[in-house]
């Protein structure tokens, strides 16, 4: 019997036991912790992942919705439900339910993006506005300034709603606006301010930041420069910041022989010259909401939509505050370069077919800039802008020189003989500084910067060159035509053959030039593609009285078989009268000039060297203030160490202490010799 009641207090006393424990449970349960370690890139991807860059709602925003005492799944169904509780719940700062708000419209345009069609674009682009409202109103119009927030991701977060809602509703409002002109038949130019309706929304156009042209036309295309891709290029530069990175495409010019070129061509000097800017720009746009406190900006219905020329401004003011502004500066010549069609007109132009060009044409890398010294680039034998794809961009990537330079590429008809390039070329660029700075006081008009590569290395050389007689009679000091014969080759030679150093350039870089010709020019495979080449028939035509002339003394003035006027080929032969006399004409003293020369084989004697094409003894010039030797094939201008000489001469012109740095990397291992030409 005792056995038994102790059973019971026993059995009493555990239940007693597991009745406290299940209430202490019940009681406590929600101080209960767990604990667990989280790898590096989960806590990066929980902390910084958002919308944009995972599809899901961001651990800040979620924080913010639970507050509101929302469900972040429950939000994709029922958006505008979360919005609005999420505008009306107290308890949530300003910052907080601003961020929030911009993100959880994020999901919502590009909800509707997925699902909407062309019927839909107007309430999608609505909602890509309220993207960038509420990310605009977060930015500005809080307590704390951007620059407090400097170090925090959600501001990053913020600004990349911003900038995409930006560049989405952009890219959507041109869509519509094209449609419309389509539609109605006309072609708009685009004024300084013009408003659009959409919906209770007006979009107030302002290009007042933007280089005004007259005669500028509404973009064929407005493409986000973050969705392009290029091969060919090795670097893409960009300057983070405030603003959609947009590309605007326009109409490119056709270089294809046209009646009004060829008119002025046949019988006298080029006149009118054509020269464009890339037809395909970058540009950074910005939506400015009208407003002087937050409740303005969360009320208005109208907005600014600024367009900024990225290489003209860097920062903006927006309230007092100087803002970066975003950039890219490769997006727009990468594809300008990629629609060009340079590749295929080069090779017709060299072999003389229909669609080559007959002419220079100057091409502007940028807007005109008056405060910006001009680099004018000149590519080779069968060659064209492309040759400097890479030199370009680093160039233009490069901050400190892309403040204090810009950069014009001249586009010639490499078929022709160097003494008519040269004439032409010089015009085109003499004409087109006229066009700009018609009083040639501009910064840009002076101290400009020659870089020419192969042939283009030798008419930079020329360019700065002074030939008074020697050419001439290098050329007809034993003709036998009478003196009146004489006298009219020489008044229309005389244009081409007598020339003065440009005034307005102060330092060239030579590129594997081969200033005193190369035998590869004369053995078979250079006679061959000498025969091949065919000279411009507007050349012909031009100076059909001289051969005419020539042909009755019997003079032929190239080594080419029968030919009266040498093509560029006869004019790179070593042995060729006018290449001969040309590596004798005197520099100005006034310019400062560089060497890069290619060796193709490392182990070779410096002076037996060569790149393939060019050798080192015709390369080299003497009194260079510097010679860098590159082991490289020919086309040594787009390689690294090139373009890091490149770089570090324009620096070095520009006095500044950054060309320090490239001194060790650029520094040649071989002294050259000093090498006197004589006639």
């Amino acid at each position: 019997m005792m056995r038994n009641f102790i059973q019971r207090i026993h059995h009493l006393h555990l239940a007693k036991t597991i009745i406290t424990t299940v209430l202490l449970v019940t009681l406590h349960g929600c101080a209960m912790v767990k604990v667990s370690t989280m790898k590096p890139n989960d806590y990066i991807a929980l902390q910084r992942g958002d919308v944009l860059t995972t599809g899901k709602l961001s651990l800040a925003t979620q924080d913010t919705l639970n507050v509101a005492n929302l469900d972040a799944e429950q939000c994709r169904s029922k958006i505008t439900i979360c919005i609005a509780t999420l505008q009306k719940t107290a308890g949530i700062n300003d910052e907080r339910r601003l961020s929030s708000l911009s993100e959880t419209w994020m999901l919502s345009a590009m909800t509707l993006t997925q699902q909407g069609n062309s019927a839909d674009s107007e309430q999608i682009i609505e909602a890509w506005l309220e993207v960038a409202r509420y990310a605009y109103a977060y930015l500005f119009f809080t307590t704390r300034s951007p620059d407090e927030r400097a170090f925090e991701d959600r501001q990053t977060q913020v600004k990349d709603y911003y900038n995409y809602a930006v560049q989405q509703a952009v890219a959507l409002l041109f869509q519509r606006q094209q449609a419309a002109s389509k539609n109605n038949d006309v072609e708009s130019n685009l004024k300084t301010s013009d408003s659009t309706h959409l919906g209770q929304w007006t979009i107030d156009l302002d290009l007042s930041a933007f280089p005004q042209d007259e005669n500028r036309k509404t973009p064929q295309e407005i493409i986000p420069a973050a969705s392009l891709r290029f091969n060919g290029l090795r670097s893409v530069y960009r300057r983070d910041g405030f603003g959609a990175e947009l590309v605007a495409v326009y109409p490119q010019s056709t270089l294809a022989d046209n009646t009004l070129i060829l008119k002025k061509l046949l019988k006298q000097p080029l006149k009118s010259v054509a020269y464009s800017e890339m037809s395909s720009p970058e540009i950074t746009v910005l939506f400015k909401f009208n407003g002087d406190k937050l409740e303005d900006i969360l009320r208005t219905h109208q907005l600014q939509l600024a367009v900024y020329d990225p290489y003209m401004q860097s920062k903006i003011d927006i309230r007092g505050q100087q803002i970066p502004l975003a950039a890219n500066f490769t997006a727009g010549y990468g594809l300008w370069l990629a629609r060009s069609g340079f590749a295929t007109q080069s090779l017709r132009t060299v072999l003389g077919l229909s669609e080559g060009i007959s002419a220079p044409h100057v091409y502007l890398m940028q807007p005109y800039d008056p405060q910006r010294r001009i680099i004018v680039m000149l590519h080779g034998l069968a060659s064209s802008p492309e040759a400097w794809v890479n030199v370009t961009n680093e160039v233009l990537g490069d901050a400190a020189l892309r403040q204090h330079y810009q950069v014009w590429q001249v586009y010639y008809p490499t078929n022709a003989p160097l003494a008519y390039n040269l004439s032409t070329i010089r015009d085109a660029l003499t004409q087109t500084l006229k066009h700009f700075d018609p009083t040639g006081t501009a910064p840009a008009s002076n101290h400009m910067i020659l870089i020419g590569h192969s042939m283009g290395g030798v008419l930079s050389r020329l360019l700065v060159s002074t030939s008074q007689d020697q050419i001439w009679n290098a050329l007809f000091a034993n003709t036998k035509l009478t003196d009146d014969r004489l006298d009219k080759v020489r008044t229309r030679l005389d244009p081409i053959l007598r020339f003065n150093p440009m005034p307005n350039v102060s330092r060239v870089i030579f590129i594997a030039a081969p200033h005193r010709g190369t035998p590869i020019a004369n053995n078979t495979i250079g006679r061959w593609i000498g025969n091949t080449i065919k000279l411009p028939i507007s050349l012909l035509t031009r100076f059909e009285d001289v051969t005419k002339i020539l042909t009755e003394g019997n003079i032929n003035l190239s080594s080419g078989k029968d030919r009266l006027i040498p093509n560029s080929i006869d004019n790179l032969k070593d042995t060729d009268p006018f290449i001969r006399v040309a590596a004798t004409l005197p520099i100005s003293p006034k310019v400062t000039y560089h060497s890069i020369i290619a060796k193709r084989k490392a182990s070779t004697p410096l002076l037996d060297s060569d790149d393939g094409v060019v050798p080192y003894r015709s390369a080299h010039l003497d009194g260079a203030s510097s010679e860098k030797i590159i082991i490289s094939s020919h086309s040594v201008q787009g390689t690294p160490e090139s373009i890091l000489e490149i770089r570090r001469i324009l620096h070095e012109d520009l006095g500044d202490s950054d060309s320090a740095s490239f001194n060790k990397s650029t520094q040649t291992t071989e002294q050259p010799p000093q090498m006197t030409v004589t006639k």
